[in-house]
């Protein structure tokens, strides 16, 4: 089992920055993968980034450049970086950890970008 537990989310104006905290109840490193899923109303989930156990990321087109995923192995939690925050981007963020064949969900945080 792996617990999830999510926080950075808020209400940040266009252009704006926010950061994501996600933090595991194990070892990341002994996680496959990791990543953030967002939803907007009425949307499908989108797949935002991912980053393996190895490091090696992956981003969707649309946040390359402003987004970033990052790890500290110390307290066990992943974080992403969001500049330069649209409108369309109000969603929300979900952390995910894929680990033994499992999948874990956090809570979710919402995200609301003003414009």
């Amino acid at each position: 089992q792996v617990q999830l537990v999510e926080s950075g989310g808020g209400l940040v104006q266009a252009g704006g920055s926010l950061r994501l905290s996600c933090a595991a109840s194990v070892n990341i490193f002994s996680i496959n993968v990791m990543g953030w899923y967002r939803q907007a109303p009425g949307k499908q989930r989108e797949l935002v980034v991912t980053i393996t156990r190895g490091g090696r990321t992956s981003y969707a087109n649309s946040v390359k450049g402003r987004f970033t995923i990052s790890r500290d192995s110390t307290k066990n939690t992943v974080y992403l970086q969001m500049n330069s925050l649209k409108p369309e981007e109000t969603a929300v963020y979900s952390c995910y950890a894929d680990r033994l064949g499992s999948t874990y969900w956090g809570q979710g945080t919402q995200v609301t970008v003003s414009s």
